[in-house]
């Protein structure tokens, strides 16, 4: 009973001394909540706010953030001052000030998620309707990004097509070349092979290796320009003019074979490492079945190992959706190469670096959150990314 007793009274004093020091991280974190929405309240009122018809109720919302941030300050002032007597003296640590700050915390967020609509998203609204509706380009920068997205809305979004078919496109191909490289990359000479397909092993796995070591090892943009202007230099050398070239070697098949070869080279690996991450004694308890390296490779292990690489797999679509901007190096009609255009158009690189920029952070979150989810509904999560040395690597685990 008496160890039963002290152990809920220790249990109890724990509870008590995370809740005085739980006050604490609440009064240090909203008072720079508090701090954003006076910022944010000092700032201009756009022309659709509307708080510009609540005068009286933003000044009453200003002073009571300043006021938190003041309390903050004493009660800061006051650790400091009494750093270890300060959970039994302070009155801030009694059980009704620290409901009472919680409370007030809560207000002081609501204020400054008022604050941020009015002057952040209202901002935006505005700089929408002057962008949609004016005749020349605003110099306002934000009313001149806007107008820019809008009137060469076309330009954006063919570029946006065809970054979103290259990367897809592209990742969902290079996936299963790389499954057929990955196969020759792990091969190794059973004691019942005979003297050719023992050739055909060494060689398979020695050709996925060079393969991987020189795409991993050069950049995809000078990879691009060797595939498009090597194969138009070959197609030169036939009868076909310039324009027929152009009808069968386009920028665009440049662009696709250039992420699909250099995608394949590091899906490869990651898919190896999945392989390798697999424990050996399944391979072992196959081939004591009676199964051959082919069946166990194909029937056991392969499976286990392609589900435990998916989120590595996963990620190289994010990959592709960024790495495709240097394919504009060869006139592939991207975002990358819409962004130049558009900026060249206005004299305005910046402003529409800046617009592009957006779309892929939207892109890529987009394409994380989705390939996240495929990964949490096959049950896997990651634990170490796939390395690209020769070295066996752990990938995902169950």
């Amino acid at each position: 009973m008496d160890s039963t007793r002290s152990g809920m009274d220790g249990a109890l004093a724990r509870m008590a001394a995370f809740a005085r020091a739980d006050h604490r991280y609440v009064l240090l974190g909203t008072s720079a909540v508090a701090a954003a929405g006076m910022a944010l309240s000092s700032r201009p009122r756009p022309a659709l706010s509307f708080m510009a018809h609540a005068y009286g109720v933003e000044v009453v919302m200003y002073y009571a953030l300043a006021a938190w941030v003041a309390l903050s300050a004493v009660a800061l002032a006051f650790k400091l001052a009494r750093w270890r007597t300060y959970a039994q003296t302070s009155p801030f640590t009694r059980p009704a000030a620290v409901r009472a700050l919680r409370y007030g915390s809560y207000a002081v967020c609501a204020m400054t998620l008022v604050l941020a609509i009015d002057r952040i998203a209202m901002g935006l609204a505005s700089a929408w309707r002057v962008a949609v509706t004016a005749d020349t380009r605003p110099e306002p920068m934000l009313e001149s990004m806007l107008f820019m997205l809008y009137d060469s809305r076309a330009i954006f979004f063919e570029g946006f097509k065809t970054t979103v078919a290259l990367a897809v496109f592209g990742t969902v191909i290079a996936f299963f070349l790389a499954l057929l490289l990955v196969f020759l990359r792990i091969q190794v000479v059973d004691r019942a092979d005979n003297d050719f397909v023992r050739f055909w092993k060494v060689a398979g796995a020695g050709f996925a290796k060079a393969y991987s070591t020189v795409v991993r090892g050069t950049p995809m943009m000078v990879q691009a320009m060797i595939i498009f202007f090597g194969v138009f230099s070959l197609f030169k050398l036939t009868s076909l003019a310039t324009t027929q070239i152009n009808a069968i070697w386009s920028t665009f098949a440049a662009g696709l074979v250039t992420i699909v070869l250099n995608s394949t080279a590091y899906m490869m690996e990651v898919l190896r490492g999945g392989i390798e991450s697999v424990d050996a004694g399944q391979m072992e308890a196959a081939r004591s079945l009676g199964l051959s390296q082919w069946q166990a490779m194909r029937k056991v292990v392969f499976p286990q190992g392609v589900k435990l690489a998916i989120p590595g797999l996963s990620n190289e679509l994010v990959i592709n959706i960024k790495d495709s901007s240097v394919l504009s190096v060869i006139g592939t009609f991207d975002l990358m190469f819409a962004t130049t255009t558009v900026g060249g158009m206005y004299y305005r690189q910046f402003e529409a670096a800046l617009l592009t920029s957006v779309i892929y952070l939207c892109l890529t979150m987009f394409a994380s959150w989705l390939l996240g989810r495929f990964a949490a509904r096959l049950d896997v999560r990651p634990v170490k990314l796939g390395s690209t040395s020769d070295q066996p690597v752990n990938v995902e685990e169950n």
